[in-house]
This record gives structure tokens, sequence and C-alpha cells, in this order.
């Protein structure tokens, strides 16, 4: 086996490419691997850089310790709106957000290779509709899923409305969307929400 790693720019993801398998891993276990600006940026980059390269025939996207995702980096996020960062309107700001999620989730959902994703831990509100933009997932049998839009007041972003209506149906993510209800391993693969469930101590 050949791995070859591959330069992200930032030690918030790590990229692997083995055999054809070009492997994502969000790398912020200290932050449940919250996406951090650093973050978003290299994955759009990465991905970009994936979907022309030839060696790459199939990606997994992961996130590193115990969690996959735990969505938008609030700390950075808050950070950024009281001033530490630049000033934007609000026009532009929604217009960035929106490039970056065609970047991310968009381009997982749309590339013409296999995308999976394996979650080791926790996948919500953003990291889950990454999750979800893939063409596969694989869950440890601890993991959970959740929307946790409603939590936060928010109504949710990075496509997961339309992902996961197409996985369970528009009344079953209305509901998941609404209540933030905690989806366990085995009954996201009942919903059809993953399509396996390994014993959370069989490691890589």
């Amino acid at each position: 086996m050949t791995t070859s790693i591959t330069e992200t720019g930032t030690d918030h993801l790590l990229a692997a490419l083995e055999n054809g398998v070009l492997t994502l891993t969000m790398n912020r276990p200290e932050a449940r691997n919250a996406m951090s600006q650093e973050l978003n940026s290299a994955l759009q980059a990465a991905l970009a850089r994936a979907e022309l390269d030839d060696d790459v025939r199939c990606i997994v996207l992961t996130g590193a310790g115990k969690g996959f995702c735990a969505g938008g980096d609030v700390k950075g996020m808050n950070a950024r709106n009281s001033g530490d960062g630049e000033a934007v309107t609000i026009d532009a700001a929604i217009h960035r957000q929106r490039v970056n999620q065609r970047a991310t989730a968009g381009k997982l959902y749309a590339i013409p290779k296999p995308t999976i994703a394996a979650l080791p831990g926790a996948a919500a509100g953003a990291g889950l509709s990454l999750a979800l933009a893939c063409d596969m997932r694989i869950m440890a049998s601890n993991a959970i899923m959740t929307t946790a839009f409603a939590r936060v007041g928010f109504s949710g972003d990075y496509g997961g409305t339309f992902f996961l209506s197409q996985l369970v149906g528009t009344a079953k993510a209305r509901q998941l969307y609404f209540l933030s209800e905690r989806v366990s391993a085995d009954e996201a693969l009942q919903l059809g929400l993953t399509n396996w469930v390994c014993n959370a101590d069989d490691g890589e």
C-alpha cells in the first residue's frame, strides 16, 4: 500500500491518499471538529483538487477523535461578528455563506466520484449536512446525528434540509429539524440515514 500525505495549508484538515482513496479528516477534536474558517477554506480547496485529480477515485470525509463534526465554529463566528474580523454587510455575509456551502456540501453532493462520510461520533448542524451530502455513510455504534439548529434558533444551512428530505421524506425531515431530536446509529440505519453501523471499538 502506498500512502501519500497531501498538504492542506492548515492542521485543521488532514488529507491522505492511499490506493485511490482520499481521506479528508476534520482535525479539531478539542472543538468536536467544528468548522473553523481555516477548515472550511481548506476543505473547499481539497475537494476542488480532488474532483480533477485522476489519482483520486473515492473520497472519505471523517473527523478526528470521538466526533465527526459539531457544525459551525460558534466561538469563531462570535469573534468575527464582534469586530475581530473584517466588517461585512449582511448581503456580503449571505453571499459568502452561499459560496462556502456550494464549495463544500454542494461539492460533496455533485462531485462525480463516490463520497463516503465516516462518523466516529456526533454529526450535528452543518456537520450533519456534510455527512448527508455524501453518497454513503458509516457510523460508529455510539455515534448520533442531530440537526441541532432549532436549539440555537437557526433554520439550517449547508443543504441539510434538501439532503435529509431526499433520504427520509419531507415529513420526517421537518420533524428532525423542528425538534432537533438525537438520532442513534441504530435508528439512523432504520431510517436510511446511514448505510452501515460498526462497533465503536473497531477503530480504523
